[in-house]
């Protein structure tokens, strides 16, 4: 029989990295309950028009990665890609229209066919919030600091950079489509096969082509600046302002749209160089017509999404495990006692490795190797004097104790 390994693409959270994953989550989620956001979860697949509707046809998400299927109903499902989507048709079916503005933050899995990177595979796992029904520029500022905030008790921020950039408004967007689709068309010949069709679909796309050929073409390629209208001016020279006084200091990239389609005014994006050439730890934006075309009200939002997978990378100040306390019998009646002084002392908050077999030598090594702290070894003679002998592994002393205050003895090594 083959060796079995896990799925290209995807890989085991053995357990150091599982508390790694677990910190950037409940890091996210604690800093975003200051900030009002409420946990939400939705389930891991959707009926694919949940995706295939607000990213857009002309996406390589929709095109080329999503994990679709018929199941036995015959019914399509996606595994979904991304988690806004999956938050905004909660939104609409779970009844919450009538109650906004909604705060939600998210974490889970999510499914891409792509070719697997570091701190990028096909199940890859996010952390993000979603504002939903607010229009004014304050919900972005909020949005992006609450980022910021959540990168910097993560200890990721002072190495990632803030680069923002505006997308306007529509009537600006279809001004400045109509120059590109104009700059663009006189290089049909040198442009990528992708950035041909996205011509024809949603020519801001090609901004965010890596194709080596195209980025020469964009580096020339009209401003968007000269084709913002007022109203989206002042909505970005808000946003900008507010962050300054926040002390959140950003960049301004001229070139940076998002992935899809339902983006709008802000997009923004935390990259850093500390990964190679995945850069980008956390992104988002506003996306005013998404709910909308979802089938819902025309409701705004904003939001964010962030890789936990290249976060834990990065990550600094994670806490290491609480060290056990090994109990270690001697004898039939040590075996007896070990039993029930282990549960005693987890259920009094200590953690706690009993050994399952072995002698005194042994089972002593085995809790050296797994950092113990203490041991408390129980011998026949002591137990029948109501002692333990408590070892401690880090000095090498060693003592009795009694056995009926042992936790007051545990609770000096700690």
């Amino acid at each position: 029989m083959a060796k079995l390994q896990p799925v290209r693409g995807t890989h085991d959270l053995l357990p150091e990295e599982a508390r790694r994953h677990r910190h950037i989550v409940e890091t996210g989620l604690s800093v975003s309950g200051r900030y009002g956001f409420g946990e939400i979860e939705t389930p891991i697949f959707e009926f694919t028009e949940v995706f295939e509707r607000p990213l857009g046809e002309a996406t390589d998400v929709v095109t080329k990665e999503m994990y679709t299927f018929t199941d036995r109903g015959g019914e399509q499902l996606t595994l979904r890609p991304e988690g806004t989507a999956s938050v905004c048709r909660a939104l609409i079916s779970g009844g919450l229209t009538q109650s906004l503005p909604a705060k939600f933050y998210y974490q889970g899995p999510m499914f891409r066919y792509e070719r697997p990177q570091k701190g990028r595979m096909r199940q890859f796992h996010q952390i993000g919030i979603e504002l939903l029904g607010a229009a004014e520029p304050q919900a972005d500022i909020e949005v992006i600091a609450c980022g910021a905030d959540i990168l910097d008790a993560i200890g990721v921020l002072d190495r990632t950079t803030l680069e923002l950039n505006t997308l306007g408004d529509t009537e600006s967007r279809r001004a400045y489509r109509g120059a590109l689709v104009e700059y663009f068309s006189a290089y049909r010949d040198a442009l990528s096969e992708d950035s041909l069709r996205r011509l024809e679909v949603n020519p801001l796309r090609i901004l965010d082509s890596k194709d080596e050929g195209d980025r020469r073409l964009i580096k020339d390629a009209p401003s968007f600046d000269d084709h913002l209208n007022a109203a989206s001016k002042d909505f970005f020279g808000a946003v900008t302002q507010g962050l300054d006084a926040l002390g959140v200091r950003f960049v301004r990239n001229p070139h940076l749209v998002r992935g899809f389609d339902y983006y709008c005014h802000t997009a923004f994006e935390f990259v850093t160089d500390a990964l190679g050439a995945q850069g980008t730890v956390m992104a988002g934006g506003r996306y005013d017509g998404l709910v909308e075309t979802l089938g819902g009200p025309a409701i705004p939002g904003v939001g964010w999404a962030a890789g936990i997978e290249r976060l834990s990378l990065l990550a600094e100040g994670i806490a290491e495990p609480v060290r056990p306390i090994a109990i270690v019998p001697v004898g039939p009646n040590g075996e007896a006692e070990a039993l029930k002084l282990s549960h005693r002392l987890r259920r009094a908050g200590f953690t706690i490795e009993h050994g399952y077999t072995g002698n005194l030598g042994k089972r002593l090594k085995r809790a050296t190797k797994l950092g113990a702290r203490a041991a408390v070894i129980l011998g026949e003679d002591e137990l029948a004097r109501g002692m333990v002998q408590l070892r401690d592994l880090d000095a090498g002393a060693q003592d009795e104790a009694p056995l009926d205050r042992i936790e007051e003895s545990l609770a000096r090594l700690r």
